[in-house]
């Protein structure tokens, strides 16, 4: 039988068969729907649209009350309904970008051109390999050698609060929330009088990584701005980690956090506000972690 390779019409051909297809089962099963979408999907050239939202898919339920108060407390699939013994197409589709957007959160870098228009000084942790970075958490503990020789020559010592900005686990995460987040929360630490070095972005980073900055620069409170680890419901979702003086002996119970901070929780703006309201008691305190919670009655 002869075979054609290379063949760029018929690929295009069936890439637009394809897409077509797409498109008319988007028709089909939301004949109705007119606002909130989403372009998702690119096949052949020709968008393909899916809802934003999450669909309902239940046909005559005894209770759509409850099932809608369900949807609005949680991110969770709820009531999507079934098609035979699987998930309708357009809740599968949904299912497979949003499993393919946590995998591209955990395994793309920030982008050069944000890290460019975020204008911060980028230090590194003690890994270059994202494999190693996944699979042994202390590498991203501690900065490199380097890194930390520049944090010293060139930060601002013995200030209020250092914020670090970290990739963390989804790059996605620094990119859809920093250029909102950071600035609420510098202005609102500025408008309470509290003293703050220059924000730094560090790559590959956990957590831990801000005891060693903070053995650095002598802060009293250092905030980690860090991207979660993503998941179906966000890949988006970046956590605030502040600690009171750490030291050798600081423990994960030492930490308070703030998370779910993302357009479909708490939102960024308010976020850098409310941050800045936390670290200004904290420093009254002298406290943070459980200890900080005790002494407020929480």
């Amino acid at each position: 039988m002869e075979t054609h390779k290379g063949n760029g019409l018929e690929t295009d051909k069936l890439e637009a068969i394809v897409s077509d297809v797409l498109q008319e089962f988007a028709k089909k099963l939301h004949p109705c729907r007119q606002q909130n979408e989403t372009v998702k999907q690119d096949i052949g050239g020709s968008p393909v649209l899916f809802p934003e939202g999450k669909e309902f898919g239940v046909g005559h339920p005894n209770n759509r009350e409850a099932i809608e108060r369900a949807r609005q407390i949680t991110p969770a699939r709820i009531g999507i309904g079934r098609a035979g013994t699987r998930m309708r197409t357009t809740s599968y589709l949904q299912f497979r970008i949003d499993h393919a957007a946590a995998q591209d959160a955990v395994l793309q870098d920030v982008s050069p051109e944000f890290l460019t228009e975020l204008q911060l000084p980028v230090l590194e942790t003690r890994t270059d390999d994202l494999q190693a970075y996944l699979m042994d958490p202390d590498l991203g503990r501690r900065l490199k050698p380097e890194s930390a020789e520049w944090l010293d020559k060139h930060a601002e010592k013995g200030k209020n609060v250092q914020v670090i900005v970290c990739d963390g686990l989804s790059s996605s995460a620094v990119e859809a929330n920093i250029n909102d987040l950071l600035p609420s929360l510098m202005q609102g630490l500025k408008l309470k009088n509290i003293s703050t070095g220059r924000p730094v972005f560090i790559r590959r980073a956990r957590v831990w990584v801000q005891d060693h900055v903070a053995a650095i620069v002598d802060c009293d409170v250092v905030v980690s701005l860090i991207g979660e680890r993503p998941g179906l419901a966000t890949a988006e979702s970046i956590s605030a980690y502040m600690i009171y003086r750490p030291g050798e002996h600081t423990v994960e119970a030492d930490r308070t956090v703030i998370s779910n901070i993302h357009r479909g929780g708490l939102s960024p703006v308010e976020a850098g506000a409310h941050l800045a309201d936390i670290i200004a008691e904290m420093l009254k305190r002298k406290a943070s972690g459980v200890a900080f919670a005790k002494q407020r009655g929480t």
